[in-house]
């Protein structure tokens, strides 16, 4: 498929190594992942090579969002934005857009950066990668709490997605992953964490509040589709006070207020249930670059069994509805 759009693809920055610690990782594989995290032009040939026109850029996790000092975090944010935009966006027009950092270490810094990024640096969104430190690596914010509700308000008005990425557990909570490691990152680590930070999205009320929100998830909505129904099902027997200020059942905002993407998961069965669930409306394609390759995903979601209908929506059309771009 020619003209493909793809939006979980990543970048770094010289000035700021973003990318947190990898001991757990292949130093071979990393090395040439950091490499493509700050250059261009093999990322341009391989999406030449695999039929994606346009890639939405994001700075890798755990970003800003894993900096304890507020000040910092509110300068870095505003740097990495403008790198992306003259040193990616504006050098190759057409083939790239960006998504803001945004320092939520201070919400209403973040709303005011994710305006400057979106109306004069020309972005489609925001890229948050989990929750965000105060103070120190254990003390987390997570995006359904008080203080970022304002945050919310301002997304709305402005009328574009965020996309929610992981990060790995806080360190107060990675007991179960001693001596292996390994699972810590997008192994496994990633999901379990996204997908509990985006159910306290579903279940704190923010989509009664905010109803035109849309949120992003990447890896075919980090096992949503599979769980979610589940936990509907069984938080029919616990009191309301146990699970949030919800008007309506758990799958209806899933299937309403999320994008879920393909990035990272190239497994049929997987993608075939997820539209099930959600319908093609809501999903979206992306490989996770450069940690994954486009080499491998794109042929892949080229030939996998769906409609070509499907497959044209999926690979570019939602994208061009959801961030208004032209065809």
């Amino acid at each position: 498929m020619k003209g493909k759009i793809a939006l979980e693809e990543h970048i770094e920055s010289p000035d700021f190594p973003a990318t947190g610690t990898h001991n757990f990782t292949d130093p071979s594989y990393f090395k040439d992942v950091e490499n493509r995290l700050h250059e261009y032009k093999l990322r341009l040939d391989d999406m030449d090579a695999t039929g994606i026109q346009t890639t939405i850029l994001s700075l890798t996790q755990p970003g800003v969002e894993g900096i304890t000092d507020t000040k910092k975090a509110i300068d870095i944010a505003r740097k990495m934005n403008d790198h992306i935009a003259d040193f990616f966006v504006k050098a190759n027009p057409g083939r790239f857009l960006g998504f803001a950092a945004v320092p939520l270490q201070d919400p209403d810094a973040a709303a005011k950066e994710l305006e400057r990024a979106v109306k004069e640096l020309g972005f489609v969104g925001a890229l948050v990668n989990g929750y965000t430190n105060i103070g120190d690596e254990n003390t987390a914010r997570y995006l359904d709490e008080t203080p970022v509700w304002d945050f919310w308000a301002h997304v709305q008005n402005l009328d574009v997605p965020i996309y929610l990425h992981p990060r790995i557990p806080l360190p107060s909570q990675q007991r179960i992953y001693e001596g292996y490691e390994g699972l810590l990152g997008s192994a496994w680590g990633f999901g379990f964490e996204t997908s509990t930070h985006a159910l306290r999205l579903i279940l704190s009320g923010l989509f009664d509040r905010y109803p035109k929100l849309n949120i992003i998830l990447g890896h075919l909505g980090e096992a949503l589709p599979f769980t979610l129904p589940r936990v509907e099902h069984r938080l029919r027997h616990q009191t309301k006070s146990t699970h949030g200020k919800h008007e309506r059942p758990p799958m209806d905002y899933l299937r309403e207020n999320f994008y879920l993407t393909t990035s990272g998961t190239f497994r049929s069965q997987a993608l075939l249930n997820t539209l099930l669930e959600v319908g093609s409306d809501r999903v979206l394609f992306s490989v996770d670059y450069p940690y994954e390759s486009m080499l491998e995903i794109a042929p892949w979601f080229d030939t996998c069994p769906i409609s070509e209908n499907d497959r044209l929506k999926i690979g570019r059309t939602n994208s061009e509805r959801l961030f208004k771009l032209k065809s």
